[in-house]
């Protein structure tokens, strides 16, 4: 989290606008190996990631989806940091991870929109996203 001070905030509005106006890794995957959509009904925030998963590993990442410029940011921040790391390890990740990576202090209305793109990759990762599609 930020340490507070004006010049550290900005520089992590601006961080995250950037993020939100130039997502890294948007898109989508041909043929994904995992493949998973949350969305945040409260706001209509939509986040979906496809993984390309190689011998355990996140070869590739591309999210995709509309909303808030948190939500997208974190989605965006969380594809830089998956690629080619250990599925294993992604599954550790934690909202402490993703809302450190914001840097900013998240007001308890946009916690879902921060953790969006994290519930994403836990429901796929552990594969209860077809589960789901199972039951339905």
């Amino acid at each position: 989290m930020s340490t507070g001070t004006a010049a550290d905030d900005q520089f992590y509005r601006e961080y995250i606008l950037d993020h939100y106006k130039n997502p890294r890794n948007f898109g989508r995957l041909e043929k994904p190996d995992i493949t998973h959509e949350e969305d945040n009904p409260l706001c209509g925030d939509v986040v979906g990631m496809d993984f390309k998963v190689t011998d355990g590993v996140i070869e590739d990442v591309r999210f995709h989806g509309r909303g808030c410029a948190i939500s997208q940011a974190s989605a965006s921040l969380l594809t830089e940091r998956l690629k080619g790391m250990a599925l294993e390890d992604a599954k550790k990740i934690d909202k402490h991870d993703v809302l450190g990576e914001l840097g900013i202090e998240i007001s308890p209305a946009r916690i879902k929109c921060a953790l969006l793109s994290l519930k994403v990759l836990k429901v796929g990762a552990y594969g209860l996203a077809d589960e789901d599609e199972d039951e339905e």
